[in-house]
């Protein structure tokens, strides 16, 4: 079950302005930037990050209906700044639930099972 929308609205006011000061080179997180679907707009968020060999991969907390994943499936690419350096991703796919909290390191899978996060999303490093 995703969280619940409200607590996506508070991280979007409150939470996400604050952790956007850090989180480009703080590790295991990093800041996606996306082009809206609809209106063409750049949108940059900061987001949870796990690294998986030549890819990363999301935890979507928020679920697969989100507007970022949406973005990002639509356009088929986006850009993550993770430790200072832009990385150009593309090709999103899904991940079973039991393949992503493969990738997905011990203490935080332990946390998303909690949440009962069951989807992800992994993109590749563009060539």
């Amino acid at each position: 079950m995703p969280i619940p929308r409200a607590v996506a609205r508070f991280n979007r006011y409150v939470t996400n302005p604050l952790v956007r000061l850090v989180a480009g080179w703080m590790p295991g997180f990093c800041i996606m930037r996306h082009v809206g679907r609809r209106t063409g707009r750049v949108h940059s968020i900061p987001m949870n990050v796990f690294k998986d060999g030549s890819g990363f991969v999301f935890a979507l907390t928020y679920g697969s209906g989100t507007d970022w994943v949406k973005n990002v499936l639509a356009s088929g690419e986006c850009v993550i700044t993770r430790q200072l350096r832009d990385i150009p991703l593309d090709r999103p796919g899904f991940l079973t639930e039991e393949e992503g909290m493969a990738r997905i390191p011990l203490p935080v899978r332990l946390v998303l099972t909690e949440l009962d996060v069951t989807e992800f999303l992994r993109l590749e490093r563009k060539a």
